[in-house]
């Protein structure tokens, strides 16, 4: 199935270059960020970076988001329209929910369709950039810069097409990015692995931008408290998660010093029960767990399932650019000025 997949895809972009599928522009500059794997490379806290960045410079902001998995299925759909949150998780999504919860004042919309959906926003808001999350594929709507997210921890994940592998379309696409950002750059062990191949690819020498997620804080979904990460140290727990890269989440809470007793691994952007939450609260018990601790993203999804005393906590991340980010701010701030035209 890889060669007639890789065929589809790769006829699909050439109807692109050779202008038979045409690119539509919004009346506003777009920032792409995406990736060319499927599963989590972290396009949502590096599309929430970005976003606050620009909103710290003045900027009024808008992010397009296809909605993976909600529920509500109108064309379009408002999250956020700046002043508040209008959905919940389920209706919205889990990562367009967290992008507009973690991002007062952007408005955050949903639709598959991101050309027609930026400029539905555009008749109601007033928008000086917006952000396309999970946008590298959506060859559809044009770019001015366009990110390339590419996981650290993740090297066989540039090797083969779905369905053998895990790549949406081959390496080669990797030449429409502006720029190659590495994320979880602290857990990648040989960055030749990573970086050889998309250089032979790109035709280009690739000097990517590196960032890492740490956790910050974490908070209790079941009581108004925050701890910080010390707290968990030394703690027995039990970890669950419904995300793309479950490896990540689990050395993330091993380097907080937890002592993790045991895990459960929900698929990606997994639709919880009540049934799911009284699976962790049995195997808490089970396992003699002090507490549970889960992401961020998939906490949004659990508020109506928790009960008065349910010791789960969501592990807060925060996004630091350990390398490039002299280059990642000029190029931000240029697309402010209007210097940037980069084509995706």
């Amino acid at each position: 199935m890889t060669i007639p997949y890789g065929m589809a895809v790769r006829a699909r972009v050439r109807l692109y270059e050779q202008g038979w599928l045409s690119q539509r522009r919004l009346s506003c500059p777009v920032i792409s960020i995406g990736n060319l794997t499927v599963g989590g490379t972290g396009k949502t806290p590096f599309v929430m970076w970005v976003a606050q960045w620009l909103q710290s410079q003045g900027k009024r902001i808008g992010i397009l988001s296809r909605g993976y998995r909600r529920t509500k299925e109108s064309t379009f759909l408002l999250v956020s329209d700046g002043r508040e949150v209008l959905v919940d998780a389920k209706e919205a999504g889990d990562e367009p929910f967290l992008m507009a919860k973690n991002c007062p004042g952007v408005v955050v919309a949903v639709g598959s369709d991101r050309f027609k959906l930026g400029q539905w926003v555009l008749t109601q808001s007033e928008i000086d950039c917006f952000i396309l999350d999970d946008g590298f594929q959506h060859l559809g709507l044009y770019r001015d810069l366009n990110f390339l997210l590419v996981d650290g921890s993740d090297s066989f994940g540039l090797e083969k097409l779905l369905p053998s592998g895990r790549l949406r379309e081959p390496i080669s696409a990797a030449g429409r990015a502006t720029a190659v950002v590495v994320t979880r750059a602290d857990l990648m062990t040989d960055p030749e692995k990573i970086c050889g191949p998309l250089q032979a690819a790109m035709g280009r020498s690739v000097d990517p931008i590196r960032i890492e997620f740490q956790p910050k804080s974490l908070s209790c979904l079941s009581a108004n408290e925050e701890q910080p990460i010390s707290w968990a140290s030394g703690k027995n727990a039990l970890i669950f998660s419904g995300i793309g890269n479950a490896m990540a989440f689990r050395t993330t809470v091993a380097n907080m010093g937890v002592n993790i007793l045991d895990e459960i691994v929900f698929p990606d952007h997994w639709a919880y029960g009540a049934s799911d939450l009284e699976a962790v609260r049995r195997r808490m018990r089970q396992v003699k767990a002090s507490c549970a601790l889960t992401t961020e993203k998939d906490a949004v999804k659990l508020n109506p399932f928790i009960q008065d005393g349910d010791g789960i906590w969501a592990v807060h991340l925060s996004v630091e650019v350990k390398d490039g980010e002299g280059r990642l701010i000029r190029w931000l701030n240029d697309l402010n000025n209007g210097a940037v035209s980069v084509s995706g």
